[in-house]
């Protein structure tokens, strides 16, 4: 009944303040949550708006599309390319950010993806680089120039805010029982993959969870001058899945995002919450526009375990590809 009242009646506000000055990035900002994101914060007074994207052509078109509802100036916007199934683009893109950008108050990280089948990107199954390991590492390269914002503008506490999922409570997880050190192998061993697939874009949700939290674990709000949040943007009508082949569990999902789906314009009002909080929500799980609690696979004391040992194993990743790129954090 909570979902249900949750999609069908809640009332998801905006934030009434003005984004003048700020500077914000969307990753996956070309369709769905991401670009209506850019969208409301265009329409709230936002002063540079970096949309990241992998496609150039379908970012510009983001861009017009944008540009054409909202009046905004020409010269607002700009369209930088990301493909966060390459961490050679993450550094890329990231060092273009360090170098190009004078300050850098909010970076939603919501590009993301749920692969129809099992495939390889870098050193990992396509979900869990993009959604996870090339998230994580996006965000320890920029850290340096979100510490450097807070620092050069007394008052501005700026917010990196990733788009995780309510999913991340409906898998058992059955990649725990991996032995130490073995979580992310179990996760990409084709077999293992194809035999739980269903758990798999659930599991890397649970991921960044787990990630966001392990981060603010070790670096609290009180001493940090970082928020660092997740957000849940709810079931919402978007493409993720639009290549994906139909199954009775995808037949349900669809029916039901038909049903009771929120549009991406609702749906990425929890993006611009998620970006716009403070310190109260350094390292929290939001949903519909709150501070909510992660499912149980996240607060029990397995949870605990699980968090921990997939931490460890993620910065062993992050430090093989840039060493020393955890200590930005």
């Amino acid at each position: 009944m909570g979902f249900l009242y949750s999609q069908l009646f809640k009332k998801l506000p905006l934030p009434t303040i003005s984004y003048t000055g700020k500077t914000v990035v969307i990753t996956g900002s070309n369709t769905g949550l991401g670009k209506e994101a850019a969208r409301h914060f265009i329409n709230l007074g936002v002063t540079r708006l970096i949309l990241a994207v992998r496609s150039i052509d379908k970012g510009n078109a983001a861009k017009e599309d944008i540009e054409r509802t909202t009046k905004c100036r020409k010269d607002l916007m700009q369209v930088w390319k990301l493909d966060m199934g390459s961490y050679a683009s993450v550094k890329q893109f990231a060092a273009r950010i360090n170098n190009e950008l004078d300050r850098l108050d909010i970076f939603i990280a919501n590009a993301g993806v749920a692969p129809p089948h099992f495939t390889m990107l870098e050193d990992n199954e396509a979900s869990i680089t993009v959604n996870v390991v090339s998230t994580f590492l996006l965000a320890a390269l920029i850290m340096p120039k979100l510490k450097a914002t807070a620092a050069a503008f007394p008052g501005t506490r700026p917010t990196l805010s990733l788009t995780s999922s309510g999913v991340h409570g409906f898998t058992k997880f059955p990649h725990k029982t991996a032995p130490e050190g073995q979580i992310f192998a179990t996760l990409n061993d084709k077999a293992f993959a194809e035999k739980h697939w269903l758990d798999q874009y659930q599991v890397s949700k649970l991921l960044e969870v787990y990630g966001v939290r392990a981060i603010a674990q070790q670096h609290p709000a009180a001493t940090y001058p970082v928020t660092i949040n997740c957000v849940d943007p709810g079931l919402c009508k978007t493409d993720l899945q639009k290549e994906t082949p139909l199954s009775p569990l995808i037949l349900v999902v669809n029916a039901a995002s038909a049903m009771l789906g929120r549009s991406p314009e609702v749906g990425s009002k929890t993006l611009v919450h998620g970006g716009s909080s403070g310190a109260e929500t350094h390292g929290q799980y939001l949903s519909d526009c709150a501070v909510a609690s992660p499912a149980p696979t996240v607060t029990s004391p397995e949870g605990n375990v699980l968090q921990r040992r997939v931490w460890a194993e993620l910065v062993q990743k992050l430090e093989a590809i840039q060493p020393g790129v955890v200590g930005n954090f």
